[in-house]
């Protein structure tokens, strides 16, 4: 790495987005996601440690004011880089956000648990905490297997739905901008069967908009006599495909047409040259396979029914500028959740 590298802040899409592909990064560190979350009430930032000709490291940092004096900064899936360039990176990069007035830095790097890059999170003195934004496990399948032997890795009963699913006349297709609110019919069904909260169809329209502009995104339709079952929402960035998001009504359902959406996405990324498909978050406690007997039916136990194998990451951590407000953050957030509760 060159002596001269210095923290800039990067302002050109195109040259963030080549660096963040190049490195191999998460799609919550690319230009667009940014965008999305700038349309959405946060501030944006892409700093980056480089040189006149290279960018070694790179961190998309989100703010937003809480209250007034009362900013966090939060780096989604990041930073990303070189293991060798992230100490230096580090140092300036909690400068960097300090001076921007945060009273808190958190950070969830797309690094798995007891990843030796953790170290330069202990150096600056950022602590673990198990107050997460991003899911801290998920289940990933091995795309560069063949067709056959991925559909061997599932199990016995998730080739049968897959099978069934056509027998029983479900379609799959790639909808367009134009099925956006019929996702979203189908999303506010879901929360309600799962309960979930769900984000404004605006919200999804503008995912949509952004990542499918570079075509990084595909929507996988589940029809039966022309009416859409199910729906999910796939990304693919690097080598990484990821279910970002699923919407099913309640009508149908024996006709297993979700299980015939993740094949024809898992497909899709095999064409796309992605090497992973990420089925985006289990509960951390729920992580073990033979654990699985004992739960109740869940949302865990169908993605585990694929095949994949279970990735733990090193999950979020905080770096606290500001004690004092810090524990207020920590109070407002435990009266949230508690009125939530009741």
């Amino acid at each position: 790495m060159a002596v001269a590298a210095t923290c800039q802040v990067v302002s050109n899409p195109a040259e963030w987005d080549a660096a963040a592909l190049a490195q191999r990064a998460h799609l919550l560190q690319t230009w667009e996601w940014g965008a999305l979350k700038q349309n959405f009430g946060w501030r944006v930032e892409r700093i980056a440690w480089r040189d006149a000709a290279n960018l070694y490291a790179g961190a998309q940092i989100l703010y937003r004011a809480l209250a007034p004096g009362l900013t966090i900064a939060y780096i989604p899936r990041g930073p990303f880089g070189a293991a060798e360039t992230l100490a230096l990176f580090f140092t300036a990069l909690v400068r960097h956000v300090r001076a921007r007035g945060a009273f808190l830095l958190k950070l969830e790097p797309d690094w798995q648990r007891d990843d030796p890059r953790a170290q330069n999170l202990r150096a600056i003195r950022a602590r673990p905490t198990f107050e997460t934004i991003q899911p801290s496990a998920t289940i990933e399948l091995d795309l560069t297997a063949d067709l056959e032997t991925i559909l061997a890795r599932m199990k016995a009963k998730w080739r049968y739905n897959i099978r069934l699913s056509e027998k029983k006349d479900v379609v799959v297709r790639v909808g367009a901008a134009a099925a956006l609110p019929a996702f979203y019919e189908l999303l506010r069904v879901t929360g309600a069967r799962d309960h979930f909260a769900i984000h404004s169809l605006a919200y999804y329209r503008a995912a949509w908009e952004l990542l499918a502009a570079r075509d990084r995104a595909r929507l996988f339709i589940a029809e039966y006599a022309q009416q859409p079952l199910a729906m999910i929402f796939v990304t693919a960035f690097a080598d990484q495909a990821l279910y970002l998001y699923g919407a099913s009504g309640n009508a149908e359902r024996n006709r297993m047409p979700n299980h015939a959406l993740h094949w024809a996405a898992i497909q899709w990324a095999k064409t796309r040259g992605c090497a992973r498909y990420d089925l985006w978050g289990i509960p951390e406690t729920a992580a073990e396979p033979g654990e699985t007997e004992n739960l109740p039916t869940s949302l865990y136990q169908f993605k585990h029914g694929f095949g994949g194998a279970t990735i733990h990451y090193t999950g979020a951590w905080d770096l606290v500028f500001n004690p004092v407000k810090y524990r207020l953050y920590q109070l407002a957030r435990k009266i949230r959740q508690n009125k939530i509760g009741a």
